[in-house]
């Protein structure tokens, strides 16, 4: 039997933290590709927020509305009464979150209610194509490229921090002096979900499975060093990790800045269709 739901006020609406795993698994499934994110922390930690890192918010019910607030605020389900509500409840308590990510039309909206409190944003890319594929790739793949192994931790990170720096806008090694990155980083590699071609003991093309529920593998961080690009690294390499991914059973998916014209011809090549539209705001 599920716990009873807490539930705290806010304005007059009652938000509630969901206790009901089933009601959850239930919203996932309807999107797997949308929801890979939190379904991911779901399937290896359950609901309860001590375990996943965060709390999953409903004001309506979990099939009604739905939105996960931990490092990131990823709303899933709601119409804007419940993004309002959501958003008034992030504001009620000190901000834990770094970003806003998942459905443009979900992210937008609720931004714009937390813009004026936690506002101005770093920067706020609006329009991100949310593409996948389910099948092998049309295009070959590279051989070269594999799992990175845990003694090549340290060449794997000055790509990783490269490619965070180039991407984010920031260098992820602030604040700790980079041992949390790194924490993150060694885990990837342990769980057998960074990816590399190396040459010469250098990385030249990485990429890694940064989120991976029971359906979705979600290909995130896909970079090529600079000496190398123009030559179809990104192409073969992020074949190969789709190919892998679907291999294994799971739709193979990745979401992609609007502007970045070069990767998304990169990803079509692969054969990643476009099955939706991501939106990603990032804060200080």
């Amino acid at each position: 039997m599920s716990a009873p739901p807490i539930l705290r006020l806010v304005g007059e609406r009652r938000v509630s933290v969901v206790r009901d795993a089933a009601a959850v698994w239930r919203v996932l499934d309807d999107d797997p590709v949308e929801s890979c994110m939190v379904a991911a922390r779901v399937a290896d930690y359950g609901i309860e927020p001590n375990s996943i890192g965060g709390e999953l918010w409903t004001l309506r019910g979990p099939q009604e509305s739905l939105c996960f607030a931990g490092a990131n605020l990823i709303p899933l389900r709601g119409g804007l009464i419940d993004l309002n509500a959501f958003a008034d409840e992030a504001m009620s308590t000190s901000r834990r979150c770094s970003s806003l990510v998942g459905r443009a039309d979900l992210v937008l909206p609720m931004w714009q209610r937390l813009e004026s409190t936690w506002g101005p944003a770093r920067d706020v890319r609006d329009e991100q194509p949310l593409m996948a594929i389910n099948t092998h790739p049309s295009c070959a793949i590279d051989p070269g490229v594999r799992q990175v192994r845990p003694e090549e931790l340290d060449a794997y990170l000055i790509a990783a921090v490269d490619m965070f720096i180039g991407e984010v806008g920031v260098d992820p090694r602030l604040g700790d002096g980079g041992r949390g990155y790194r924490r993150r980083v060694a885990s990837l590699i342990a769980a057998g979900r960074a990816w590399a071609r190396f040459e010469h003991g250098q990385v030249v093309f990485k990429a890694e499975v940064g989120s991976q529920s029971p359906t979705v593998g979600q290909i995130q961080g896909v970079w090529v060093h600079p000496e190398w690009r123009g030559q179809g690294l990104g192409t073969a390499g992020t074949a190969t990790l789709a190919a892998v991914i679907v291999g294994s059973g799971r739709i193979a998916s990745l979401y992609v800045n609007s502007f970045n014209t070069v990767a998304r011809a990169a990803y079509a090549r692969v054969g990643f269709k476009e099955v939706g539209t991501f939106a990603t705001v990032l804060l200080d």
